[in-house]
């Protein structure tokens, strides 16, 4: 496809981002499909994008670059070498874009891949019209998903692969932080059989949406000490499990504390640094079982999110936030950096 399309560009190293009407049609190589985009969301990635800080910089090099990779659209043309898609497939994005030749992506672990490439972040993204999307990251919408919905499902997914691997069935689950994200978490702890979700958040309107998307406890965790809520909520018993959203030191140190003997911490947000925890008291005397989740298992992850959003009560509607065009970005990231709550989607 030829001609030229609108927009947001990360120019060059730095601060800032430009909305244009210029950019090339991408075109697509053989193991590519080019998509149309109907929506995107906005990820707290490309806020540091934006913003430029030290995770970015260390990422990017190819400059100018449209970003962006929280995204749904409309196949409109495929490349040579592609096999079982077609031209009019509604489809979502995994971001992970592996190598399939490392240790890890030969043992079934390809969202960890060793020479991971990053849609809309070490290659162009969606932010546009039209983006060229590697054929094997592309998954289909099932009959019924929204394109607006499809473009939550890749944050949606990070937030799954949490809940999987807590293991949440028949537990009391402690979900901390209840951004797009951690709101995407307490429903769908609840669709995989959580008996009872604790959920904390230092803003009232967030708690609010929690109470929403399924939360049987909501606590403002700026005016209430996390680890005696838990501990009233489960009668002295602490929670079975915990799921941290907000990489905030004290806030995964509180969780841990507030795990029972043997319970088990998800760690799903990143923390800028490095996190004192006290391991003999908060881990090795009572045997807790921590992990860290990486994105989205290719591609289990994805069906489980579809599957989820079949549950009956399920509903992503609470976790939406305002459409804006691509005009309008600098509007959404000054509304994201506002607190407002929700995703925030962009609509070419």
């Amino acid at each position: 496809m030829e001609g030229t399309m609108r927009g947001i560009c990360k120019m060059a190293p730095g601060e800032g981002a430009a909305y244009r009407t210029d950019l090339p049609i991408p075109q697509i190589g053989e193991g590519e499909v080019l998509m149309k985009v109907h929506a995107s969301a906005i990820c707290g990635t490309d806020l540091h994008i934006y913003g430029w800080n030290e995770w970015a910089a260390k990422r990017m090099r190819n400059f100018p670059i449209v970003f962006g990779h929280e995204t749904a659209g409309e196949i409109v043309e495929i490349g040579k070498s592609v096999t079982g898609l077609r031209v009019g497939d509604r489809i979502s994005v995994e971001t992970h874009i592996p190598c399939n030749h490392c240790f890890q992506c030969g043992h079934d672990r390809r969202h960890i891949c060793e020479n991971m490439r990053i849609f809309g972040v070490t290659e162009p993204g969606a932010f546009a019209e039209y983006a060229p999307v590697p054929a094997e990251c592309a998954v289909r919408l099932r009959d019924g998903i929204p394109y607006e919905v499809g473009a939550m499902l890749e944050a949606m997914g990070a937030g799954v692969h949490g809940v999987e691997k807590a293991e949440v069935r028949d537990k009391t689950v402690l979900v901390s932080g209840c951004g797009p994200i951690g709101l995407m978490v307490v429903g769908a702890c609840k669709a995989h059989g959580a008996r009872r979700v604790i959920a904390c958040d230092v803003l009232p309107e967030k708690l609010k949406l929690a109470e929403a998307m399924g939360a049987d406890a909501a606590v403002n965790s700026a005016q209430t000490d996390i680890i005696q809520a838990v501990q009233r909520e489960t009668g002295g018993a602490g929670a079975d499990a915990a799921i941290d959203i907000t990489g905030d030191g004290g806030a995964i140190v509180a969780g841990l504390r507030a795990l029972r003997k043997g319970g088990r911490m998800v760690s799903v947000g990143l923390p800028n640094g490095e996190i004192p925890v006290n391991l003999t008291e908060d881990i090795i005397y009572r045997e807790i079982q921590y992990t860290g989740v990486s994105g989205r298992q290719m591609f289990a992850t994805w069906d489980d999110c579809m599957e989820i959003l079949e549950t009956p009560g399920f509903s992503l509607e609470p976790v939406m936030g305002e459409r804006y065009p691509l005009e309008g970005f600098e509007d959404a990231l000054a509304a994201i950096r506002g607190g407002a709550p929700g995703k925030m989607l962009l609509i070419p």
